[in-house]
């Protein structure tokens, strides 16, 4: 038994005429995502970076060469309101992580792209990450990490739908 085992019998107890099967998935992944997050952080920390950016490096990264994006496309693959993402560039820009230049195409934007030193550095980041990533998972078999990620796709799927 886990700790929400405990909390849904509470609850079973208390109102068996609620449902609380959904309540033990959500609060499940809830406190997974709280559980995995201390230990990605301290992945970040080791190389001066947070999630948030992590998460600009990474998204540059995976953008491909020339590793640049306009701040629009960087809001909609992050999922940040304007204001936030302006802060992390600002951020990222000042540790030479980022470069910001005028988009020749729509001068009332920007692009941002990884300099040299982002470049590197998301390289090296991005592997200790992935190896902290696969040490929170170790207990599950292969073919359980498998059924968990397809019973998670699944998920978010449905709820994109909604």
């Amino acid at each position: 038994m886990d700790h929400v085992d405990f909390i849904l019998e509470q609850w079973r107890r208390e109102r068996p005429d609620l449902d609380v099967t959904a309540m033990g998935v959500i609060g499940r992944v809830g406190r997974l995502y709280l559980a995995y997050l201390k230990p990605m952080e301290r992945t970040f920390a080791r190389y001066g970076l947070n999630a948030a950016k992590f998460d600009v490096l990474a998204t540059l990264r995976r953008a491909g060469a020339p590793y640049r994006l306009s701040a629009g496309a960087l809001m909609k693959a992050t999922m940040v309101a304007s204001g936030t993402m302006t802060n992390r560039i600002d951020r990222l820009e000042a540790d030479g992580l980022v470069s910001r230049t005028t988009n020749p195409e729509d001068s009332r934007s920007f692009l941002i792209a990884l300099t040299v030193e982002g470049l590197t550095l998301i390289d090296e980041v991005v592997e200790a990450h992935v190896a902290t990533q696969s040490g929170l998972i170790e207990g599950l078999s292969p073919e359980e990490v498998d059924q968990l990620a397809e019973l998670l796709s699944k998920a978010l799927t449905a709820l994109d739908r909604t």
